[in-house]
């Protein structure tokens, strides 16, 4: 019992520190901390302030994410408010809620009277004294534990609750705060991976198990993959820590593929559960009904995060919303919201891994999968069919979020069924182009290709057009040739006109990307004609309407370049498209700027880069960026051209495509960089230009288009804050309650461009919320 812990260690490794409780002016009896406590600055400040304000405070969150050291840090931080002591309950090993009176008052040294309930003894005690009780690991009791907690809010005005569980208890006056895994190093290369929670708990352990260990260069991005694959859970840390008595980072990394045989541990006192990390996921498993275990076995095959339509298309029932909400308040799933418009759930890899293991076990695991890959080539299809419509931005957000989902399925169809992979990936190929995604497609459609799957002939046409049109942009002209050649066996196999309109539009792009303007203009005039039938793909006419329009004009013949320009432009109106417009936009003003109009191509060009930018394609960002560089080079405004080149470099340089699109376009690039090198010499050009690739690298393109370059993102704000200016000018809109889209719409920036810069301002301040960065501004003006 909890009562009788002086004589062992917790499951935290700590020792008690031996005062009796129940004795006048006991101040408690929370163990001694002999490991030292890593990271939860923010989570341990919300949970002491959540403890000033409210009687009842739970923390939840799944197993081994570190629910019982911050509850008992923050105890012992409230330690003053709580004169009548701080007393730790451990309810881990209790599985009887009838017994759970009796463990308390056992803690507290209660014992009730003759003719008298142990419950009601208990209630009489606390109501006099104003103590705080730590109740530790609640789930599965959690309706005792809510029954209970109840009484002594209601009977006991001094006493103060701290519980941690799986599951929150649901009852009035309760505030429930969910512990996160610990903050985890970001992608970003040039970001030291020990500047996160988790990699400085792995260090700190691991000199524990291996004294000596550091992180050094060879190590730390192991080190980091190793706690990304982890997902930040402090218990599996630390058992991944304690085997570099053995192993190496590296080979800890090579061996998390069965991180439930990798992770274990024992010790005296440890909790059977948390001795390995399948243990602690399997006590959460136990706790679910038996619905709920399905569900989760359906849904631990989602790569990424899961909506509740796929998630019932998946797991084929109609009662999945309920099933959902209950395995997020048990803490299998985690909510995430996404700007507003949507929740979403997901599921850390290692409940994810276990649940897979439990499909398979029940030989539903095929099924499962079937579903999800039935469901995301639908979907495909869905956003393809769509695709050029007023719902265009919106598709393109939503495969954004599920593009981990797709990849997964992708995976699996390259060997469980070729030709519906051809079928997935041709579908996703107009997100992958408005996205200037070019490799990642490239790559599945490839490998898709290499499978010699069986497809229709427009299909397969299709399919291989939608590569060469990402091909052909990145100069792999060996790769074109060879996709050329199927394209031309697959026209010759059939009598379909649309084939025939489909191989002549991967001819004409092939060879509008080389310069050859004679054979591209024949190739995409015929593409216009056989594409343009009411039952033709539109995404298909409208790629051949707006290459033509380019050919013209890169062949100098501005009269049909602007006439098919209009044509394409009108086209993309009546269907509220936005991709194809803002190409289309760019092609105007550099024709305009080409004609010697260059206050109205610079209006066309912004146009481009503000759609652009809502849209994410980095590339058709770069070629605007770059044209109005021209143009300002031409006014006389070098630093800011230096800047704009500097910012569509950094853009085109994450398409491996060049900032001018096509070849012949370069020789002006070149012309403009040696003009502003002369002008402004060489130190004054490399600050502007660095001006602009930050910008650029932050997200902040639209800046570029003020009259002169911004201040670098690097230059921080006032001394002692660690954001840059733009950051900080959101934070400030975020203390007045501003939305991403009302901030937005005050900077004249994208969402998407807020939502990132939310994102740096909470990583650089080791903030969870908004709330939080609020309260910083508000301490910092």
């Amino acid at each position: 019992m909890a009562g009788d812990d002086a004589g062992r260690t917790t499951r935290e490794g700590r020792r008690p520190t031996g005062r009796q409780p129940g004795r006048p002016g006991a101040e408690g009896n929370l163990p001694t901390e002999v490991t030292s406590f890593v990271g939860r600055r923010n989570e341990l400040t919300e949970t002491v302030r959540a403890l000033r304000g409210a009687r009842l405070v739970t923390l939840t969150g799944p197993g081994g994410v570190g629910k019982t050291r911050l509850a008992l840090r923050a105890a012992e931080r409230s330690r003053r408010s709580f004169p009548g002591g701080v007393w730790l309950v451990d309810l881990g090993e209790l599985s009887d809620a009838a017994l759970l009176a009796d463990v308390v008052a056992g803690t507290l040294g209660v014992r009730a009277p003759a003719g008298r309930s142990t419950e009601d003894a208990l209630v009489d005690f606390l109501a006099d004294g104003c103590r705080l009780l730590v109740l530790d690991n609640c789930e599965q009791i959690v309706e005792g534990v809510a029954a209970l907690c109840g009484r002594l809010l209601r009977s006991c005005p001094p006493v103060h609750l701290v519980c941690t569980s799986r599951e929150e208890l649901r009852i009035g006056g309760e505030t429930v705060l969910r512990v996160p895994p610990l903050t985890l190093p970001g992608d970003d290369t040039s970001a030291r991976p020990g500047e996160s929670d988790a990699v400085t708990l792995f260090v700190e352990r691991a000199a524990a198990a291996a004294p000596g260990f550091a992180l050094t260069a060879d190590t730390a991005g192991v080190v980091a993959a190793v706690c990304r694959r982890l997902d930040g859970l402090p218990l599996a840390i630390e058992l991944a820590a304690a085997r570099l008595r053995t192993l190496s980072p590296a080979q800890i990394l090579d061996r998390l593929s069965d991180r439930f045989a990798l992770l274990t541990r024992s010790g005296r006192g440890i909790p059977t559960r948390q001795q390995t990390l399948r243990l602690s996921v399997e006590w959460s498993h136990e706790l679910c009904s038996p619905a709920e275990r399905r569900v989760w076995s359906c849904l631990a095959f989602f790569a990424g995060s899961i909506d509740m339509t796929a998630a019932t298309a998946v797991c084929g029932s109609d009662h999945v919303l309920d099933v959902m909400t209950s395995l997020h308040e048990k803490s299998v799933l985690v909510r995430e919201e996404t700007d507003g418009t949507a929740v979403r759930f997901r599921m850390l890899e290692t409940l994810r891994e276990y649940g897979r293991s439990k499909a398979r076990e029940a030989g539903c695991a095929d099924e499962a999968i079937d579903r999800l890959c039935h469901w995301y080539t639908g979907l495909a299809a869905r956003a393809r069919a769509e695709f050029v419509g007023p719902r265009q931005l919106e598709w393109i957000a939503r495969v954004d979020r599920e593009m981990p989902n797709f990849r997964d399925v992708l995976d699996r169809q390259v060997l469980r069924d070729p030709r519906a992979g051809l079928r997935t990936a041709g579908d996703l190929f107009p997100y992958w182009n408005a996205r200037g995604l070019f490799r990642e497609g490239r790559r599945w459609l490839d490998r898709l290709l290499g499978q010699e799957a069986e497809a229709d002939g427009d299909a397969l046409a299709g399919v291989v057009y939608a590569d060469c049109a990402l091909t052909a942009p990145q100069g792999d002209r060996a790769a074109v040739d060879a996709l050329l050649t199927r394209a031309r066996a697959i026209d010759a196999a059939s009598t379909d006109p649309s084939v025939h309109g489909i191989t002549a539009l991967s001819e004409g792009t092939a060879a509008l990307f080389r310069d050859d303007f004679v054979r591209a203009q024949a190739h995409l005039e015929d593409a216009v004609a056989a594409l343009d039938a009411p039952d033709t793909c539109e995404l298909l006419h409208l790629s051949a309407l707006t290459m033509l329009a380019l050919t013209h004009e890169l062949r100098s013949d501005g009269e049909s370049a602007r006439r098919r320009f209009e044509e394409a432009l009108a086209f993309t109106t009546a269907r509220g498209e936005s991709v194809f417009r803002s190409y289309l936009l760019w092609g105007t003003g550099l024709s305009l700027w080409r004609g010697g109009h260059a206050e109205d191509a610079a209006a066309r060009l912004r146009e481009s880069l503000r759609m652009a930018d809502d849209i994410g394609h980095p590339l058709l960002t770069a070629a605007c960026l770059e044209v109005l560089a021209w143009i300002a080079d031409g006014e006389g405004d070098a630093r800011r051209a230096a800047a704009l080149l500097g910012a569509a470099d950094t853009l085109s340089h994450r398409t491996d495509s060049p900032p001018t699109f096509f070849p012949s376009l370069l020789v002006h690039h070149g012309h403009c960089d040696r003009n502003l090198r002369d002008a402004l010499g060489k130190s004054a050009f490399a600050v502007a230009y660095r001006t602009g690739a930050e910008l650029a690298a932050s997200g902040d393109v639209r800046g570029l288009l003020e009259s002169a370059p911004p201040p670098s993102p690097s230059a921080t704000a006032p001394s002692g804050s660690p954001l840059s200016v733009r950051e900080r000018e959101v934070a400030v809109l975020i203390g007045r309650g501003l939305t991403n889209r009302s901030i937005a719409r005050r900077l004249v920036i994208s969402e998407r461009t807020v939502h990132g810069h939310v994102q740096r301002i909470l990583a650089k301040l080791n903030m969870s919320s908004r709330v939080q960065v609020a309260a910083w501004m508000a301490g910092h003006r």
